[in-house]
């Protein structure tokens, strides 16, 4: 019983946080800087040991041939999961995408297993799935051109895009 007690604890100290400091939340678009939280705000998600605030990142990204999400991208998707949790009236839309390596089924694929991963994380943490869009782009949408790895890693990933 505590186990399952615990995310609804953490969601509900959270929601209470972020509706304590509503006047400063505001989600806008990646070119105005993502979700803006004050930094007095953000110290219960132990922003200082990754040096920025998460919900400023609305992109994260995947290993090669990996829907796994690693301790940073847990991190970011984490907070971007309580911000909705204490916004129920924001929708979601997750993009996969994947680099050019593979077939296209197989990176389609593998778009839509990274956009599931993170959707399940966040309906984990109190995302209401029904607000949760996913999609995948495979290696349709590039977000850099090139044939090398710092290519390549730029592509793996899955967009987090308020509003659908």
């Amino acid at each position: 019983m505590m186990h399952k007690a615990r995310p609804l604890f953490i969601v509900a100290f959270f929601s209470l946080l972020l509706a304590a400091c509503g006047s400063n939340v505001k989600p806008e678009n990646e070119a105005g800087g993502g979700v803006r939280i004050g930094s007095s705000e953000r110290d219960g998600l132990a922003s200082e040991e990754w040096g920025y605030d998460p919900l400023t990142r609305r992109t994260v990204y995947f290993e090669f041939n990996s829907a796994q999400l690693d301790d940073e991208t847990r991190f970011i998707v984490e907070a971007h999961a309580y911000y909705l949790a204490a916004n129920p009236g924001v929708p979601v839309t997750l993009e996969g995408h994947a680099d050019e390596r593979g077939t296209r089924e197989y990176n389609l694929a593998l778009g839509e297993r990274r956009a599931e991963g993170v959707s399940r994380m966040m309906s984990s943490l109190g995302v209401d799935r029904s607000r949760v869009t996913t999609i995948s782009y495979g290696e349709e949408k590039p977000a850099a051109v090139g044939q090398d790895e710092s290519a390549w890693r730029l592509n793996r990933r899955v967009e987090i895009i308020y509003g659908n």
